[in-house]
This record gives C-alpha cells, structure tokens and sequence, in this order.
C-alpha cells in the first residue's frame, strides 16, 4: 500500500516540473540565439552593466550556482518526502496525493531543476566560447537572477510546506473542496432533477460493470447519437464513490441495447481503481473519518484532531442527507431518462460514523462531540422521515457503546443525560 502511494507521489512530483523545465531549456536556447543578433550588441553598448564580459567571472557565477540550486533541490525534495512520510504515518496516507498536488510546491521545484538545466547550458557554451565569453554576457546575468530568485522561491517554499502540513489546514481544506462539490450538485439538482420515492423497472434490462471499481459517475454527454434518438430511460443503480465488482449490476435499461450502442453506453461510465483520486463530498468525507480514526488510534491519541474532523464532517452530512434517495433528470430534450441512485443515510452511517464511534468509544470528549453532531442531524426537519431514522438507531447504537465502555460513573451520567436530552427534543 505505502509502495503504491509513494509511486504516485513522485509521478505527481515529476510531471509538472519537467514542464518547467523544458521551457527552461527553449528559453535557453533562445537566449543564446539572441545574442548571436546585432540587437544584443547594440543593448550592450547601450546598458554595459548588464552584461558580464570577464570569461572567469562568468565561469564562477555558472558554477556557484549549479552547486548552489542543485542543493537547494535536493534540499526541497527531501522536505517534501519527509512531511509526506509524517503525513502518513499522523494522519492517512490517503492525503498524501492531495498534498503533493499543491502547484505552488511543484512551481518551485519546476524552477529549481528548470534554473540548474539552464546554468548548465549556458556553462557548456561558454567552455565551447572560450575566452570570447562576451558573447554571453547577458545569458550569464539572466542566470545570475534567476538564482537570486531560487533562493527567494526556497524561503516561500520553507513556510509553505510548514503550513500545508499543519492538521487544521488539511481538514479545512478537504471540507471547503467537499462543500463546493456538494453545493455545486445541489445547484444542479434545483432546476434539472425531480426527487423520487421509488422506480418502477420490471421488464428494464440490466448492465453488469465490466471491471471492479470505484463508481465516478455516468457522462450522458457521451452517448451516441443513434442511442439519443431511439429513446430510452437508464437507472444508475452505484451511488456516486461505491465499490462495485466485476459482473455486479450497473445500469438498468428500459430498451435493450446490445453491440456498439451497449460499448458506448458502458463507456460513459467512470470506474476508477482508487478510491480517493475524486475530490466528491463522499470522498471528502471518508478522508475526514480516517483523519478522526487515525487521531483516536492508541499510537496517536489526538482527541482534538478527532474533534475538528467530526465538527466540519457533520455540516457535510447534513447536506448530503437532505438529497433525495432517487432523482430523475430529463435529457436531450425528454428522449433520455436518467435516473441516478444516491447514497443512503444508512450507508453514511456504516462508513463515516461507525468507525469513529468504534475507536472513540471510550474517549468522554470525543464521545460527546458524536453525540451533538448526531442530535443535530436529527433534528433537522429538512432531513427525510426515513434518514433520521437510520440517525436515531446510530444514537441509540452510540448510547449502548457509552454504558458499555465509559467504567466512571459520573462521566457516563454525564453523557447519558446528553442522550436524554436528544430524546427529549424530538
């Protein structure tokens, strides 16, 4: 597991940079050739100071600076592999691609590789130059500024990598990534999409997933002309972020289809081998409740970080159970019925809150934090009869966990009369 995520962590690392880099090297290159021009000649008559004539002084300045920019590189990279490592072995090795994909971080490191690949070029013709290093005077200057800039880079990079690594930043930002997602949902569910209570499918045909997978969605957009106009209804029967197996239903169709309009249908399905490389709010979610587990674990025991995590989890559940459990939505102007399936309130609490309340159990602070966060949703009326149900078994499952596992009487009254309390709202 920790061989595979490292393997993305440095593909992630490596793609960006190199691109800087190799408009590092054009405008090396480039720079070169404008030199060779009578215009360079005429800007050096004009501004001497910007061109350095002494072939020595040139050579020094080149190689000070690849000595000093490739430390500076490896200096930045081992920052990074070392925070990426506490990240994991503190919190989840599941944050480890979302922090590596700060493209502030990979800028630098593109300018680093990009400035040390740029020195080197410019030394290579200066030896090839000789002593007629006058003709480099300028590529040599613009070498000198951009190591200036390298050093600025590292300072911004040092306070950077301390802040993105500090817990309260990471759980605010998988919660404002989350929330945006879900809000952009909800925007797109007032106008187009209709709740229902149930579908009526005897006689659809059924779709099986071709491969095992994580569900990232299905793309009308890409269906067929030849399928758009013959009309049919199709029921999405994952939820957005569910685990399906090789052969397991998929999709139900009222008209069945068969060959390339079968293919094409299938190709509009998302399936993804990892389970948190999509920023929706059920991932977003899932990474709070690891974050809250893996605090509450006997080799960390951070109940504060657990606290934070179930505090901006709970407004995510909130907006995610208000959803209606079916939606239809008509397309390409009511030829096509899409039906999609949302996650149940029952699902949410399997995977987001039991494992918090299995590790928290014993922990008063933590417990009683579950506790408000849980007679908050149930008491919101805009929550549906059945999904507050499903909330208040969770209570009830959290109460008998509370009498079971808190030994101290006083401690346990205390959070039993919290329970109460809930019960007495309802």
């Amino acid at each position: 597991m920790a061989k595979e995520v490292y393997g993305r962590v440095v593909q992630s690392i490596a793609f960006y940079p190199v691109i800087i880099a190799l408009g590092f090297l054009i405008l090396a290159f480039s720079i070169l050739q404008l030199e060779s021009l009578d215009l360079a000649k005429s800007i050096s008559d004009k501004v001497p100071y910007l061109f350095i004539s002494d072939y020595e002084t040139a050579r020094a300045i080149l190689t000070t600076l690849i000595g000093g920019v490739l430390s500076l590189t490896v200096f930045s990279f081992t920052m990074v592999m070392v925070v990426l490592s506490q990240a994991s072995s503190n919190f989840s090795p599941r944050l480890l691609p979302s922090l590596i994909s700060n493209k502030k971080h990979q800028f630098i490191l593109g300018v680093y590789i990009g400035t040390l690949l740029y020195c080197i070029i410019i030394l290579i013709v200066l030896g090839a130059k000789g002593i007629d290093s006058a003709s480099l005077g300028f590529s040599t200057m613009l070498a000198a500024l951009w190591g200036v800039s390298c050093v600025a880079l590292f300072v911004y990079f040092i306070h950077s990598i301390s802040t993105s690594i500090q817990i309260q930043n990471i759980i605010e930002g998988i919660y404002a990534s989350s929330n945006k997602q879900i809000d952009r949902e909800i925007d797109n569910a007032k106008d187009t999409q209709m709740g229902l209570q149930q579908v009526q499918t005897e006689g659809f045909s059924t779709v099986f997933a071709p491969i095992t997978g994580y569900f990232r969605g299905f793309d009308a957009a890409l269906l067929p002309d030849s399928f758009v106009s013959a009309g049919n209804q199709i029921e999405v029967l994952p939820y957005l972020g569910a685990h399906i197996w090789e052969g397991m239903p998929m999709l139900r169709l009222k008209n069945k289809v068969e060959g390339d309009d079968l293919d094409a249908v299938l190709f509009c399905c998302h399936l993804s081998k990892n389970r948190n490389d999509h920023n929706d709010g059920i991932g977003g979610m899932v990474k709070l409740m690891e974050i809250a587990v893996k605090a509450m674990s006997p080799g960390i025991n951070d109940p504060g970080t657990a606290i934070d995590a179930i505090t901006k989890l709970t407004p995510l559940l909130q907006k995610t159970m208000r959803f209606p459990k079916i939606t239809s939505v008509s397309l390409e102007e009511g030829k096509i019925i899409l039906i999609k399936n949302f996650i149940s309130a029952s699902d949410l609490m399997q995977i987001l809150i039991q494992p918090i309340r299995l590790y928290a159990k014993k922990d008063n602070s933590v417990v009683a934090t579950l506790i408000g966060a849980l007679g908050f949703l149930e008491r919101d009326t805009q929550i549906s009869i059945e999904n507050r149900e499903c909330i208040r078994k969770e209570i009830q499952a959290l109460k008998r966990d509370v009498e079971e596992n808190i030994t101290n009487s006083l401690d346990r009254e205390r959070i039993v009369k919290m329970f109460q309390d809930i019960i007495d709202t309802q």
